[in-house]
């Protein structure tokens, strides 16, 4: 009687299989990477925006069916984080949900020319990727948050025409990117704080239509990169800083409907590059005025 040991030929078999299961593993992967999509989170924010801000009347409303890179107004980046949000001229109105602040990646938020009314959420300050936050020609109320400083990546901080109260807070200061502060036509008050002498970058500064008083901070002439300088209808009063006059770069200076005293004649001869120049009929005669006579406000 003879035994035969049978060996079934086992590597062909795990050689197939392997190459099998490396293929399954490529095709999932390809899979996942293209059909990609935002996590949930994001996607919970998105949809908590859409409801606060009666989303089925905008005039390009969001498919939820469809994938959220499509939904209009979205910008995403290759990690399929949303980096940007326009949702300007788009009939929102409503209030802003503090869920927001769940996009985290967020640089770009554009809500300008909408319908839009209430307080700030206080979770908007978290949002610190910020670079552009531009939600003027609204119906927001309230005071600006008082941390606003804490957005150290914005560039540009558009809130005009709206209706925000109260003073602009000190710690805008720390906004040392800011390239345009934009806060006109609301009804700010108090002083323009000495802060902002800190924003070297800035370009733009316009807090046209308030009810801002007060003499203008001599430190305003650490400001060399401005080239917009808006501070009227306010009820800024006493002398000009002579440091207004370190201000070279300075295209646009309206200073009109103010309690502002002297003669400026000179002024406008002192910015080479000066385009519009505003100033009340009575500050464009009489004697000429010295500069910077009484204490600026800190």
């Amino acid at each position: 009687m003879h035994l035969y040991l049978i060996i079934d030929c086992a590597p062909p078999q795990k050689s197939t299989i392997m190459k099998t299961l490396k293929l399954t593993l490529l095709c999932c992967l390809l899979s996942a990477f293209t059909f990609a999509d935002v996590s949930k989170t994001q996607k919970e924010a998105l949809i908590a925006i859409y409801n606060a801000t009666n989303g089925d009347s905008w005039n390009k409303s969001w498919d939820f069916d469809q994938p959220v890179a499509k939904w209009c107004g979205l910008t995403l980046d290759k990690n399929d984080n949303i980096i940007g949000i326009d949702l300007s001229f788009n009939n929102l109105n409503g209030t802003l949900p503090k869920e927001l602040a769940s996009l985290t990646a967020l640089k770009f938020l554009n809500l300008s020319f909408n319908k839009l009314e209430g307080q700030l959420p206080s979770t908007l300050t978290l949002m610190v990727n910020l670079e552009d936050l531009k939600l003027f020609s609204n119906n927001f109320s309230g005071a600006i948050p008082t941390d606003i400083g804490g957005l150290t990546n914005l560039k540009n901080l558009e809130l005009y025409n709206n209706n925000f109260f109260g003073e602009i807070p000190v710690s805008i200061g720390n906004l040392s990117k800011l390239e345009s502060l934009i806060l006109s036509s609301n009804q700010l008050m108090g002083k323009l704080p000495a802060s902002i002498s800190n924003l070297k970058a800035l370009k733009v500064l316009s807090v046209f239509d308030n009810s801002l008083l007060g003499t203008i901070p001599s430190s305003i002439g650490q400001l060399t990169q401005l080239e917009e300088l808006v501070l009227s209808n306010n009820a800024f009063y006493g002398s000009l800083p002579n440091e207004l006059a370190q201000l070279t770069n300075l295209k646009t200076l309206l200073l009109s409907n103010n309690g502002f005293k002297g003669n400026y004649t000179l002024l406008k001869e002192r910015l080479p590059n000066i385009v519009d120049f505003d100033l009340d009929a009575a500050n464009m005669k009489g004697a000429l005025a010295t500069l910077d006579e009484e204490d600026d406000n800190d």
